[in-house]
């Protein structure tokens, strides 16, 4: 028996696998496409993926091949500079298309040493009170411990577990691709100036070789999306919107993407979850959708790890759902919220011309940036010090960087006082005793994923809250 099958090998997928593995968790990844998709539909990483990714040494990887760029017009893409000094060490978003994140976070997680299956799809489930059984569809049946559905919003687990999925459907659909052009980069800036003034879903980006990722509304919304437009198709829609097909040809790739707005009841059933796209679709305003999936991946894996390992206390896997449900039920609202501003109507114009005035406030710009890249959300731990529920940010050490210390993906009690100790927990959870000028509390105890559990220089607190999210102390 496997401990962990994950279906869906994108990165939801390939960052939850990573972090089983860094628990010695057993990991098959089964993916229906039999090759790597080269459709682009996220163009980077916000600054909590990328925190993400320094907590897990691999954020030079990521930086290599990506390009920083500043924050700020993220918000229906209302153009606003960053707000001063956000509570992160990484105050850029990275641009680096998906298929070279899908590439880094599968090496990452084969590195690790899980195993990724292409080709294979999941047609059927069954569980008990042992385990799960998967079917697929060739008719062979494999046995895990537990099974995640990290299989896209139409997801084949979220359907079999018969979890509800409510929202609504695409009102609107945007047509999507890779081509060479045949005109010259100043009309094409030139375009893009005048044409997004109003039409915020057209635009024209350079990427490697002399081709353009172009993006344009389209006549309506398809039946069956997975059906690729054609090029005359996208051809049309160029000059019903700029008034020139830019003479686009020799495609890489064509694709469309619609507005749905929906999100799983249930995050959880017995020993199936859901995450990323399984769990929750939206349109894509801001570039949230693949930084929630890898977060949601982020939260899971420690805790689904714990459950294997033996030792996770009494509903902890529960509080999966408990916190990423509404991380993403907000996500849906402001994206939602995103799409009605960028509509042409004379209504949704002037609601965007008022909130305009309103992000000139630093304070309004700052909470709307904050939703987009994640590094407000607070989970809810209850009562307690400003910093409990809260991810803490890279502060620095007189002995490195806090990120550093988060690598093996464990437990960090990080004691400025010297005088605590996890005793019982050594096996979950670090100690470091140093010191930092930006963090103004004698004690931190952080979850693997770096929210902060527990923060003063009260022993039996502490023990409390060691107990409470690392289960019972060893003998």
């Amino acid at each position: 028996m496997t401990d962990v099958i994950i279906a869906g090998g994108g990165p939801t997928g390939a960052m939850l696998a990573a972090e089983l593995r860094l628990h010695g968790v057993d990991v098959l990844v089964l993916e229906r496409d039999a090759e790597p998709t080269k459709v682009v539909r996220s163009l980077g990483l916000h600054a909590r993926s990328i925190e993400v990714m320094d907590q897990r040494g691999l954020l030079e990887r990521f930086l290599e091949l990506g390009t920083k760029y500043p924050v700020g017009g993220f918000f229906a893409g209302i153009p606003k500079p960053s707000p001063e000094k956000l509570d992160t060490a990484h105050g850029y978003t990275l641009g680096i298309h998906q298929p070279v994140i899908d590439r880094l976070l599968t090496e990452h997680a084969i590195e690790a040493g899980a195993e990724i299956r292409r080709g294979r799809e999941v047609t059927g489930l069954e569980q008990d009170d042992e385990g799960v059984t998967v079917e697929l569809a060739d008719g062979e049946q494999l046995r895990a411990r537990y099974l995640v559905g990290c299989d896209g919003g139409r997801s084949t687990v979220r359907k079999l577990l018969g979890v509800a999925f409510p929202g609504e459907p695409s009102r609107i659909e945007t047509l999507l691709g890779e081509v060479e052009v045949a005109v010259s980069r100043e009309e094409i800036d030139t375009a893009n100036i005048e044409v997004r003034k109003t039409q915020k879903r057209f635009g024209f980006m350079p990427v490697e070789g002399g081709t353009y990722r172009v993006g344009v509304p389209a006549e309506g919304v398809a039946e069956d999306r997975r059906t690729a437009p054609t090029l005359d198709e996208l051809k049309e829609q160029l000059r019903k919107t700029a008034g020139t097909d830019f003479g686009v040809h020799s495609p890489r790739w064509l694709s469309r993407f619609g507005d749905a707005t929906r999100q799983a009841e249930r995050y959880r059933v017995g020993r199936v979850f859901l995450a990323g796209d399984a769990a929750h679709v939206h349109p894509p305003t801001g570039g949230q959708g693949l930084n929630l999936g890898v977060q949601d991946a982020f939260n899971l894996g420690w805790k689904l790890a714990a459950a294997v390992n033996g030792w996770a206390p009494d509903g902890l896997l529960d509080t999966y759902e408990a916190e990423r449900h509404p991380v993403a039920a907000d996500v849906l609202n402001n994206t939602r919220a995103q799409m009605e501003l960028m509509q042409l109507e004379p209504g949704p114009q002037a609601a965007r011309r008022l909130l305009s005035e309103l992000m000139d406030f630093d304070e309004v710009n700052r909470y709307l940036t904050e939703k987009i890249i994640a590094i407000g959300i607070r989970y809810d731990f209850g009562e307690g010090h400003a910093l409990l529920g809260r991810r803490l940010r890279d502060v620095e050490l007189k002995q490195g960087h806090l990120y550093g210390l988060l690598h093996e993906g464990r437990g960090l009690l990080l004691d400025q006082t010297g005088s605590l100790s996890p005793s019982g927990w050594e096996d979950r959870v670090d100690h470091v005793v140093d010191v930092s000028e930006e963090l103004d509390v004698p004690a931190v105890l952080l979850r693997p994923d770096g929210h902060v559990v527990w923060a003063g220089e009260d022993g039996a607190d502490l023990s409390g809250a060691l107990r409470k999210w690392f289960g019972a102390p060893t003998a």
